[in-house]
Order: C-alpha cells, then sequence, then structure tokens
C-alpha cells in the first residue's frame, strides 16, 4: 500500500512511477486526493462539533447547579449528538473509499528500475556455459519418460492438465533437491518453518494479491459453514503475515524465514509448447526465503537473498543468467525484482526459477508490521522474498543439461550424498 502522505504531496511522481508500468491510473490518483481532501474536511466539521460537544457538556451542570434552565443547550446537545454520528459516518465512508482507491494501486519501482515490460528487462550476468553436445540431444520430457522418472500420461490422468507424477528416482531427486535447498538455508541462519496452505482472505491481502488478483487462485469454500480459504500460490504468501499487527523492536530485525510448500496456481489458459512438461504446472514445490528489515537495511538483504539463490543454482553446476526486471514485468506488489533463469537447452530459452524482489514497505502497510527504531519511532518494517528454489524447472534443466548419449543422466555433485548414486540410468529401478 502507498502512504496517503506521498499521495497528497507528491501525486505526480506517484503518476510518474506507475506509468513506468504502463500503466495509466493517473485518475485514479486525483480520485484518491478529492477523496482525501473531501474525508479531512469532513473530519474537520466532525471535529468542530465535538469540541463543541465537549464544551457545552461543561455548561450544563453549571447552569443546573446555578438553578438555570439548561433545556435549550441539552435539545441542541442532542441534535448535535446526530449531526456527529452522521458525519462520523461520512469520514467512514470516505475513508473506506479511499482505502479502496489505494490497494488498486500497485508498488512504485524503485528509482533505477527502468521503464517498459519484459522486452526491457536486463541481463545483469550469465554463469557457466551453454552445454554443448556431440550427440543428438533429448528433450527433458522424453527423458524423464525413459529414465521413469515423471509419468505425465497418468499425471493428467488423476489431475487433468497441467499436473505430473513423480516416480521412484524422479521423486527422490526431487526430494534431494529440497532437502539440499533447505539445508544450505539453515546454514545460513533461516528459520526452518512449514505453513497452513489453506489461508485466510487477510494473508492475501497483506501479500498484494487481494482484492485485484482474488480469481488466481484456487478457493475453498467449507460446506458446512461460512469459512472460506484460498490455497497458497506461494509460501511467500503465508510468511509475509507471520508478524501481521505486530510491533516488532529493532533488535527484532532482520527476521529470516524459509518455507517449503507445493504450490498452487490456477495458471488459466492454454498450454505453449515451449511450458510442455514441467515447465509450468498447476501444482509445483518451492522453497520460499523471506526477510523483514529495518527500512533502511532492505537494500542489503536484497544482495543477500539474490546471492544465496544464484549460489544454489551454481552448486547445482547449472548455466544460468541473472536479470533485473523493469517495471512492467515486476509484480504488483514489488518496487524491484531480479530473476534467476536457466537454461534449457533443447526450448534454447532461460526460464525463471527464481525471483527476488523487495517490496520496501508496501506489504507491511497492509499488515501493519512494525517496529520501534532507535529514534523510539514506529517504522514499517520493510519486506523481501526470494525462491529458494522452485524444482519444477530445475529438475528439467538438470536433466538436459547432464544429459548423455547413452540416454543417462550425471547427479549434480551436490545431490550424490542425497541420493547415493553418480548416474541416473535408464532401467536402473526404482
Amino acid at each position: 500500500m502507498i502512504d496517503i502522505k506521498l499521495i497528497r504531496e507528491n501525486p505526480d511522481l506517484v503518476k510518474e512511477k506507475i506509468k513506468k508500468r504502463e500503466m495509466n491510473l493517473d485518475s485514479i490518483v486525483d480520485e484518491i486526493r478529492e477523496v482525501d481532501a473531501a474525508k479531512r474536511e469532513q473530519l474537520g466539521k466532525v471535529e468542530a462539533m465535538k469540541a463543541e460537544q465537549n464544551a457545552a457538556s461543561k455548561q450544563i451542570p453549571q447552569i443546573k447547579k446555578a438553578g438555570g434552565d439548561a433545556s435549550e443547550i441539552m435539545a441542541k446537545m442532542k441534535e448535535l449528538v446526530a449531526q456527529i454520528k452522521e458525519g462520523d459516518a461520512k469520514v467512514g465512508e470516505l475513508e473506506e473509499k479511499q482505502k479502496t482507491l489505494i490497494l488498486s494501486l500497485p508498488n512504485l519501482p524503485d528509482d533505477d528500475v527502468v521503464a517498459g515490460g519484459k522486452e526491457q528487462n536486463e541481463p545483469i550476468r550469465y554463469f557457466g556455459e551453454k552445454p554443448k553436445f556431440d550427440f543428438e540431444m533429448k528433450n527433458h520430457v522424453e527423458l524423464c519418460e525413459n529414465l521413469g522418472l515423471i509419468d505425465y500420461e497418468r499425471g493428467a490422468k488423476i489431475a487433468g492438465a497441467g499436473s505430473w507424477l513423480y516416480r521412484g528416482w524422479g521423486s527422490r531427486l526431487e526430494w534431494a533437491l529440497l532437502n539440499f535447498f533447505i539445508n544450505e538455508h539453515i546454514k545460513d541462519g533461516f528459520e526452518f518453518i512449514l505453513p497452513p496452505h489453506m489461508l485466510g482472505y487477510q494473508c492475501g491481502y497483506v501479500a498484494g494479491q487481494f482484492p485485484k488478483f482474488t480469481d488466481e487462485v484456487y478457493w475453498i469454500k467449507n460446506p458446512t459453514s461460512n469459512d472460506e480459504k484460498f490455497m497458497l500460490p506461494t509460501a511467500e504468501t503465508a510468511l509475509v503475515n507471520i508478524h501481521r499487527d505486530e510491533v516488532l523492536t529493532k533488535d527484532d530485525l532482520p527476521r529470516k524465514y524459509i518455507a517449503y510448500t507445493p504450490c498452487y496456481r490456477r495458471e488459466a489458459g492454454s498450454y505453449r509448447s515451449e511450458e510442455r512438461g514441467m515447465i509450468r504446472g498447476h501444482q509445483f514445490n518451492k522453497v520460499e526465503m523471506v526477510q523483514y528489515t529495518e527500512d533502511d537495511k532492505s537494500d542489503i538483504a536484497f544482495k543477500e537473498l539474490v546471492e544465496k539463490a544464484e549460489r544454489l543454482v551454481q552448486e547445482l553446476g547449472l548455466h544460468y543468467r541473472l536479470s533485473k526486471l523493469a517495471a512492467g514485468d515486476c509484480s504488483f506488489s514489488m518496487a524491484r525484482t531480479y530473476d534467476i533463469e536457466v537454461w534449457i537447452p533443447s526450448m534454447e530459452i532461460y526460464k525463471e526459477v527464481s525471483s527476488a524482489s523487495n517490496a520496501r514497505d508496501y506489504q507491511a502497510r497492509r499488515g501493519n508490521i512494525r517496529y520501534r527504531g532507535e529514534d523510539k519511532k514506529m517504522h514499517f518494517a520493510h519486506t523481501l522474498n526470494a525462491s529458494g528454489l522452485a524444482t519444477s524447472r530445475v529438475i528439467p534443466a538438470i536433466v538436459e543439461q547432464y544429459q548423455n548419449e547413452d540416454g543417462s543422466v550425471t547427479v549434480p555433485e551436490v545431490l550424490r550424498p542425497y541420493l547415493g548414486i553418480d548416474v541416473i540410468k535408464p532401467g536402473m529401478g526404482m
């Protein structure tokens, strides 16, 4: 949520930054200011009436004590009480309208984030070289099916398009990746969380997904009550709500959390050829990192999250690039985002396996997450997140980049202690 003071005092800056996202919301910004002015005017009237009420309240006992007639003042007081009630209701209506309008505004991109959509994304650096093969390479779907790692047909049979079954060594490879990620994060001082998968509306609201994107998640209604929950699209949605409506101390920060969860995405629309196999699905596994920091420490935390996510991909030995996203490609709640994108040889494209983002105080304002600083004043915390990592694109990258001529796949060295083998071969069983 954007600070109303900024909208009030510098609306042109707000409009300009939103335009960097390829969005024109000038009329909404103007309407917010109009509603804000009306609310403040109405509030002034109500406060004046309350002051008059207080003064009259002091006069009535004095008049009665002196033996005078206070009926006229009491009648006026009764009328004033009704006017105050009506005025408070108007203030409440204007506050609600202002809040609804502000919630429709995305986070403002950082000054150094370029304008435009994904075509303006900037590769910052590359790791390793694109693998070259002196044999006819296979794509990850063929490799996974031949090795018995993934059963796409039966996955679709039991859950529909965009679903798959891990089997045998495929399940063990998936579990090895998750364990490797979690262990590395724990070494780095992150607290391991296993959150609920079904969340209340407020979680999506604080994360910035609601009310704008309520149709993009799976909703579950209890048939015996009015209870309604949604399936988390990412663990970030849960983790950024841990300290909702709390006041932290400076010594509490930074707070560093990781969580393993499946992620549930509606992913509406048809599947393109470049999204075959596990590249895009309705359910996939991910380890997520989230940090809460002081308002002047989030740049340091962002650098740390990017480097941590990069290190995981580097230790897996995968060729990737790090890209800085343009404003229009950053998600609604984020002020800046860097993507780590692995190379998928058969597609000859890079696919994102981690997004590291800084929300600044946007989510904390929605969740009323504050801390008391050294200045003894209350500050909104900054929240950040990064995938660490999502497996549904890591496995395709591993099997394609590590494939051998005989159809086997060499296991990345860091995963061998978890799997107990160096190579996954055709026909090797479970």
